[in-house]
C-alpha cells in the first residue's frame, strides 16, 4: 500500500513542515498503528516523503520505518516492526532494558528481575471487537472477590484446582505477587476484568528443566473467569495481545512458553492458531503437560495482528 503522509495525519504540507519533528513522528506512529489495526492483512505501507525530507532520518532511526530501496525519498513502515515499538502499547516503558545481573534462587541461576509495575501495563484498541483491551497488575486487596469467585467456578477449578475460601485465595495472591519471577495480571475489556493470567520468567520456573530455557523466556498460565467474555472470537483478541505484552515488556525475550494439560485440546488448539507450536509432551509430578512455544520472530512476522 502506498500513501502520502498528509493523508495519514490529516494535515497540510505547511503544517507538517512547521511542526516539531518529534511530535510529527509520534502522531504519525499512532496514525500508522490505526491503519494496521483496521486492515489486519496489511503488512506494510510505502510513504512518499519527498515533501518532508526532515522526517526520513527520524522515522528510520526510530524503527518506525526503513528506507525504501525502490522509490527515492520514501520509507516503508512494516507491521512487524511497528508492533515492536513499546511506547505505543505500554504506559510505563523502561528507558533501557533492566541491567543484566545474575542471581541464584532455589539453586537456579537466572538474571535478576525488575520489580513488577503496579496498575495498567498494556492497552490497545481492537477495531474488529469494538473494545479496548488492557492488562493490569493484580492487587490482592482490590481483586480478591473476583479472583475468589472465578476459582470456585467448577469449570475453572477443574483445571486450576484452586477452589477454596477467601482467606486461602488472599494468601495465594499475596504469595504470587511477592514472587520475583511472577507477574499476575487481570485482562480487561473496556475496563471490566475477564481473565486472570500468571506471567512468569521461565528460567527459574518449574518448566525450566523440561526444555532449553533462555534467560529471558516468558511463560504464562491462563484462565477466563467471566462467562460472557468466553468464546473463540474473544480468544483471538486477548491471546495475541497477551503474548504481545510479554515480548514488549523486555526486548530480550526470545520465546513465550506454556504448559497446559496435555488433554486440554481446546486451549492447545487456540494456542496453535496464535502461532504456538507443540514440540512435545512431558510429565510434571502433578500432570501430563504439553510444551507450547512461540518464538519472537514467528510472532511478529506472522501472528502479531
Amino acid at each position: 500500500m502506498t500513501s502520502d503522509l498528509g493523508s495519514i495525519l490529516g494535515l497540510q504540507i505547511s503544517e507538517i513542515n512547521a511542526a516539531d519533528t518529534s511530535e510529527i513522528v509520534s502522531v504519525m506512529a499512532l496514525g500508522l498503528q490505526g491503519l494496521f489495526d483496521k486492515r489486519p492483512h496489511l503488512l506494510e505501507i510505502e510513504l512518499s516523503l519527498a515533501k518532508y525530507p526532515g522526517l526520513i532520518d527520524s522515522l528510520a532511526g526510530g524503527g518506525f520505518a526503513v528506507l525504501s530501496t525502490e522509490i527515492q525519498n520514501s520509507v516503508t513502515s512494516r507491521r512487524s516492526m511497528l508492533r515492536q515499538i513499546a511506547d505505543l502499547y505500554l504506559p510505563k516503558v523502561r528507558c533501557n532494558p533492566f541491567p543484566l545481573q545474575y542471581a541464584i534462587t532455589d539453586g537456579k541461576r537466572h538474571p535478576l528481575r525488575p520489580t513488577v509495575a503496579p496498575g495498567e501495563v498494556y492497552r490497545r484498541y481492537l477495531p474488529e471487537q469494538g473494545l479496548t483491551l488492557s492488562f493490569r497488575t493484580v492487587d490482592p486487596d482490590a481483586d480478591l472477590d473476583v479472583f475468589h469467585t472465578w476459582h470456585n467456578n467448577p469449570r475453572v477449578s477443574a483445571f486450576w484446582e484452586l477452589a477454596g475460601s477467601k482467606d486461602m485465595h488472599y494468601e495465594y495472591l499475596q504469595k504470587v505477587t511477592a514472587d520475583a519471577h511472577m507477574h499476575p495480571v487481570f485482562g480487561c475489556f473496556d475496563g471490566e476484568p475477564f481473565g486472570y493470567f500468571e506471567i512468569y520468567w521461565a528460567k527459574e520456573d518449574r518448566i525450566a528443566p523440561y526444555y532449553d530455557a533462555d534467560d529471558y523466556d516468558r511463560g504464562v498460565h491462563m484462565l477466563v473467569g467471566e462467562e460472557r467474555w468466553r468464546g473463540p472470537h474473544r480468544v483471538v483478541a486477548w491471546l495475541p495481545s497477551l503474548v504481545h505484552f510479554m515480548f514488549l515488556d523486555d526486548p530480550r525475550t526470545r520465546h513465550v512458553v506454556a504448559e497446559p494439560r496435555a488433554d486440554n485440546a481446546k486451549m492447545i488448539g487456540y494456542m496453535q492458531q496464535a502461532g504456538f507450536c507443540k514440540p512435545k509432551e512431558f510429565d510434571f509430578p502433578h500432570k501430563r503437560a504439553a510444551l507450547m512455544m512461540l518464538s519472537r520472530e514467528v510472532f511478529f512476522d506472522q501472528f502479531c495482528v
